[in-house]
């Protein structure tokens, strides 16, 4: 099956990479915006469309990142050498000095090793690095105190917005990315997002111990696709592979078996072993049913082949799967935060039971927002957050979401 790539920039760019084309075995998906400021809504809305995403700047995708909006492979084109001197020779053919300009974006020893190479001189060329978090205004201001201050002829922009401002003010030039650097940037990402999917082709094995027969297991185990045998020691073997065990379970953060295994039964112990072979698989899961024993009456565990295990234990309300308020070292290990963020989080939660935003959780943890995102999408992840509204009151612009956090 042909992988699907979204294709994430203004729409002069975006139809640049669909000309290039797509290298064997993808499909590209255009996704223009007219702001790079909506490349966040246009990732969140493909969601369920693209394999992959490719943005034609590092702006866009800088963005995307800080939103917390990208979980899947994702790579941007970058503007090289070659793009600045192909941009210099239109200059010099369009009669401007190509001695006096300002250009962002790219780095400053990228832009001073290609005018070395080129014999041009470099002591009246002004540089804007592109850092996280510099808008497009920031770039406009940068080129017109460059004219006004430095005698600079020339702006030459890596950003379409910073450009259409510009071009009606001064002799401008936006750079676009080369159809090499294009190509190049492509296969890259198909072969990541390839790897990627034999990663989750990987064999997961399952060994489920409970204390009689159970005639409704094979109905629970439907959502993993596998199949489902009798081990000689009387305990039940499950075969599947890790995507769909990572999909059944939430990214290995809740496990739906137990909480049903829990209420037909007084003890139940699920293993989970996820491996190169089948062999490596299955010793991972004898290891994973036995460390699930020592846990709780009710309790699942997946191992990894590089010493990652997963503890996963039952959400319901049931007396085998009762566990009261969920240790802060568990939740970290399933969340992915640390333990410390974590308690921060319960205080926040218990002083504003109702709900939380991102800027609430941001002043607490005295963090950025973007870290505050962060944490929030995490704990959305694995079902400990969710948007249940969100703040009209006293705002313009697009109202922050309301969580309700459960810890």
């Amino acid at each position: 099956m042909a992988l699907t790539v979204g294709v994430v920039g203004p729409e002069d760019l975006v139809q640049r990479v669909i000309a290039v084309g797509p290298p064997s075995g993808a499909n590209l998906l255009p996704l223009p915006y007219r702001h790079e400021t909506e490349a966040v809504e246009l990732v969140e809305q493909a969601h369920e469309k693209v394999d992959a995403l490719l943005f034609t700047g590092v702006v866009p995708y800088t963005i995307a990142t800080e939103a917390g909006v990208i979980d899947r492979p994702a790579m941007y084109v970058s503007y090289d050498g070659a793009t600045l001197l192909r941009a210099l020779v239109e200059l010099l053919r369009l009669g401007h000095n190509v001695t006096q300009f300002s250009i962002d974006t790219l780095r400053r020893s990228e832009v001073m090793e290609t005018l070395i190479e080129a014999k041009l001189p470099t002591d009246q060329i002004e540089v804007l690095p592109y850092r996280p978090g510099l808008t497009s205004d920031d770039i406009v201001e940068f080129h017109r105190t460059a004219r006004d201050k430095h005698d600079t002829k020339v702006a030459i922009s890596c950003l379409g917005s910073a450009f259409h401002l510009l071009e009606n003010e001064m002799p401008s030039v936006r750079l676009a990315p080369s159809r090499y650097s294009i190509r190049s940037t492509l296969q890259a990402l198909v072969l990541t997002t390839t790897g990627q999917h034999v990663g989750d082709a990987q064999v997961a094995l399952g060994v489920i111990d409970l204390p009689e027969p159970d005639d409704a297991l094979a109905a629970d185990l439907i959502t993993l696709g596998g199949s489902l045998a009798a081990l000689p020691d009387g305990r039940h073997l499950v075969v599947t592979t890790r995507g769909l065990l990572e999909q059944a379970t939430e990214q290995f953060s809740r496990m739906p078996l137990l909480d049903h295994l829990a209420a037909r039964h007084s003890t139940a112990y699920v293993g989970f072993g996820v491996g190169r072979t089948a062999a490596e698989a299955e010793a991972l899961a004898r290891r994973a049913v036995s460390r699930a024993g020592s846990i709780g009456t009710v309790a699942g565990v997946v191992s990894m082949s590089d010493d990652v295990e997963i503890v996963i234990e039952p959400s319901g309300d049931h007396p085998a799967a009762a566990r009261g308020t969920e240790s802060l070292p568990l939740l970290a290990r399933r969340v992915g935060l640390n333990t410390q963020t974590l308690a921060r989080m319960r205080e926040l939660t218990a002083a504003l039971p109702d709900g939380l935003t991102t800027q609430d959780v941001a002043d607490h943890l005295a963090v950025q927002l973007r870290t505050a995102r962060r944490v929030l999408k995490r704990l959305e992840r694995a079902g400990l957050a969710d948007p249940i509204g969100s703040q009209q009151h006293g705002r313009t612009g697009r109202p922050p979401t309301v969580y309700l956090i459960r810890l």
